[in-house]
């Protein structure tokens, strides 16, 4: 019998005996330990001498077992747990593969196999073991290892594929079956699922990734407090998350109507530029880091949106550098290139760039990017008008202005002459200068095709 085979072998490098599932601290340490060296099996229900001794099993023994090594390391190892009889008693086996996503902690503290010892790994290993993963193999690179080829959706692939030869012109047939096209896509590693796999394409990819999830609130006022005004989790593929978040936020912004002189159509603008709002979600879903336990979360409020991603910016990336050129630096470069392929990004390093500009000539201010708690906060804000607005003693004709403001983002001297034909336009740019002054508008451009947009 195999596991008689491996308990007269005697401990070793690889091997591990434990007298009962009592010891349950040391049983993690262990696994720590063979998942950051090369792997190893623990034998529980045999004592140190090789002797078979045998544990008591409950129905949900194995179960809760699992569950606990999960809880308890990080990243989470899904060991292979198996209940034999032998001589009469069972015994259980507990088998770990050399982790890729080293070093794995188990409460809080990295071990590693010396011979048949479990040694705590020094703060320069622990860097050094960092460092070397690094260079390794991104996350969503890595094998989902409970995942087969059963929990991918195939329609979704498909959909994938014709989307992709749209907007990129990408060669791979939309009908080939669907094992081959994650193989061309880099999705799959000696023929198993990467996490990136999982997620773009998963019947239920929080079966195995419980924090992929968008969490989307529309709150009444200014502060993040109950009650809300909405509020819904989105799940299943990280693809249909980013659909979901947008369509969300839709319906929770107001879209003005107007009638232009001249035009039959009837003019229609968000408050917000859905552009912006969707490449920021976009950023968020395709660059945090999927390790870290929180979720997305898309936060509306009388006067801004904030769309809160997980983990810091990639290094060497700083808040700063979003404001200016810079280059594309992808966390997850499996997902990213997937997102390319059907132009949720463009891989220039561009997106907040573009969202800043969007909003400028939304004649919304620049959104603001901050480094909070560790995780990077994109907000889009409204201008604010002073509620004692009436101080300023405006007149008919600047109020008039202000309010075209609002409603249509920035207004040009031409406009403005539209609206007073019969005025002079040296003293509607008074007006306008005069509101400058006062500093409730704002000045952008040279004199020649200068807009004015709320301060």
């Amino acid at each position: 019998m195999k596991i008689k085979k491996l308990i007269e072998k005697g401990e070793n490098q690889n091997l591990e005996f434990k007298e009962s599932l009592g010891v349950k601290n040391e049983i993690g340490k262990t696994i720590s330990a063979f998942t950051n060296t090369s792997g190893g099996t623990i034998l529980i229900g045999v004592s140190d001498d090789s002797r078979i001794i045998g544990v008591d099993i409950g129905r949900k023994t194995v179960e809760d077992l699992a569950n606990w090594v999960k809880e308890n390391t990080d990243p989470q190892i899904y060991p292979d747990i198996k209940v034999h009889r032998v001589d009469d008693k069972d015994v259980v086996e507990i088998s770990v593969k050399e982790s890729d996503g080293k070093p794995v902690f188990f409460k809080n503290h990295a071990f590693q196999r010396v011979g048949k010892t479990n040694q705590r790994i020094s703060v320069s290993r622990l860097r050094e073991l960092a460092k070397q993963e690094r260079k390794r193999l991104h996350w969503d690179e890595r094998i989902c290892e409970e995942a087969t080829p059963e929990d991918i959706d195939e329609e979704k692939v498909r959909w994938f594929l014709e989307r992709a030869r749209y907007e990129r012109g990408l060669d791979i047939n939309p009908d080939i079956p669907f094992r081959e096209a994650l193989e061309r896509l880099d999705l799959t590693k000696n023929a198993r699922l990467t996490n990136a796999a999982v997620l773009l394409f998963g019947k239920n990819p929080q079966k195995f990734f419980l924090q992929a999830e968008t969490r989307c609130g529309r709150f009444k006022g200014t502060k993040p407090i109950k009650p809300f005004i909405d509020m819904k989790v989105f799940r299943g593929s990280i693809i249909d998350q980013v659909d979901a978040a947008e369509d969300f936020v839709l319906r929770h912004i107001s879209m003005a109507a107007w009638i232009e002189p001249g035009k039959m159509e009837r003019q229609e603008r968000w408050e917000y530029p859905p552009d912006a709002i969707r490449e920021a979600i976009v950023n968020a879903i395709c660059h945090r880091d999927y390790e870290v336990s929180s979720n997305i979360q898309v936060r509306i409020f009388d006067d801004r949106i904030e769309i809160w991603g997980c983990g810091p910016l990639p290094e060497p990336l700083t808040v700063e550098d979003l404001k200016r050129k810079h280059r594309s630096i992808l966390r997850n470069p499996l997902i990213g290139k997937c997102f390319f392929l059907i132009r949720f990004i463009e891989q220039w390093g561009t997106g907040t760039n573009d969202m800043i500009d969007i909003c400028l000539e939304w004649g919304l201010p620049e959104p603001l990017f901050e480094d909070i708690a560790g995780g990077l906060v994109v907000t889009f804000k409204k201008f604010h008008l002073p509620e004692d607005i009436e101080k300023f003693g405006l007149n008919e004709k600047q109020r008039k202005a202000i309010e075209f403001v609002k409603q249509h983002g920035k207004i040009t001297l031409g406009e403005f002459k539209k609206l007073y034909p019969d005025v002079a336009e040296r003293t509607l740019r008074k007006y306008l200068e005069d509101l400058v002054k006062l500093e409730l508008i704002k000045a952008i451009g040279e004199k020649r095709g200068r807009k004015y947009t709320l301060k």
